[in-house]
């Protein structure tokens, strides 16, 4: 009953992973996709993505990471999947489920699911030429242009030696409008026996048990709905064991953040550190009402000092109160990344 941290483009970086294997519940992550294209990338570009690869292949508190690769060559996806195994990789994947435009344009991520053979090539070639020690999964969706591809696709990828698939329940033209289409999770994973991961519009406790019910899925796969509530796998994890724990206070949402500046200080300059931390608190106002009040002050401050005493004024916050996990009702955020 594995938790995983969908690899969300742009946002779920190195630093947020720390930040959020800390609170607890996460079994393991997955990177930002590695970009394949012409030539060989050098290992810089893979510790970018992956520093964890200096450590094992584990954030700080020991959580699995996984490397995430997007292309549609065959033959340089398998070179990148050894150079990644190389590095210390102890798992890779392959990205099949990117909606954004500029990435299906060049022939990535979800666009391939037009084309279930040419999966099955990469998938394949990866697979034969990655040390057997290291899994090699996959990430899709149900289709690019509707539904229809989810069976087709999966079988492809089991065919081809994909040791887990991660599914998110919409099509690339779904978006991440709700509702993901859980069931149609269920006519894929009844279709293989390859090990399916359920993913998509997990925002609450009940969300997952719930998305498991219809899916049929022991595993999930949350993006989004960890981003606005960081304590939402512990949650999970609790729950599993018939067992409550105290929802996460604003307080130690802040201190998170305050975390999360920290690390990203020592990689980027002080205005893109407060843009990154303007995109997390956009999610988290999905999650705590406080975020939701400091919002239209927040998102004009442009250096990190002033962004952290804003968030901390307890004098000029109305004591609203978290928006408790058990029953989080905000699903419209919507995010152009590459997985929820």
């Amino acid at each position: 009953m594995r938790i995983i941290l969908a690899p969300m483009e742009g946002l779920v970086d190195a630093p947020i992973r720390e930040t959020l294997t800390k609170v607890g519940g996460i079994d393991r992550c997955v990177t930002e996709f590695v970009r394949v294209t012409h030539g060989m990338l050098p290992p810089r570009v893979f510790y970018k993505y992956a520093p964890e690869l200096h450590n094992q292949s584990l954030t700080e508190v020991g959580t699995p990471v996984a490397v995430q690769l997007l292309g549609s060559d065959p033959q340089q996806m398998a070179r990148h999947g050894v150079r990644a195994a190389e590095l210390g990789a102890i798992q890779v994947d392959i990205n099949f489920g990117c909606p954004a435009i500029t990435v299906n344009k060049h022939k990535g991520g979800c666009v391939l699911m037009r084309e279930p053979e040419l999966m099955h090539e990469i998938v394949a070639a990866v697979r034969q030429a990655v040390p057997k020690r290291v899994p090699v999964t996959a990430k899709m969706r149900l289709g690019y242009d509707d539904r229809s591809m989810g069976v087709a696709c999966a079988q492809a990828l089991e065919a081809a030696g994909a040791e887990e698939i991660v599914i998110h329940a919409r099509s690339k033209v779904d978006g991440y409008k709700p509702p993901a289409y859980w069931e149609e999770i269920a006519q894929a994973r009844e279709a293989v026996n390859t090990h399916i991961i359920a993913n998509g519009e997990i925002w609450t406790v009940a969300d997952y048990w719930r998305c498991r019910e219809v899916s049929g899925c022991d595993d999930v796969m949350i993006g989004r709905g960890l981003i606005a509530r960081p304590d939402l796998a512990r949650q999970i994890k609790a729950s599993q064991q018939g067992e409550t724990v105290p929802d996460m206070t604003w307080q130690e949402a802040v201190a998170l953040v305050g975390e999360y500046a920290t690390i990203l200080q020592g990689w980027l300059e002080d205005r893109y550190v407060t843009g990154r931390i303007k995109q997390w608190l956009n999610f988290l106002r999905q999650g705590f009402a406080e975020a939701e009040a400091l919002w239209p002050e927040a998102r004009k401050i442009r250096r990190v000092a002033p962004m952290m005493a804003c968030l901390k004024q307890p004098g000029r916050v109305p004591a609203l109160g978290c928006r408790p996990v058990s029953s989080l009702t905000g699903r419209t955020m919507a995010f152009n990344g590459a997985a929820d």
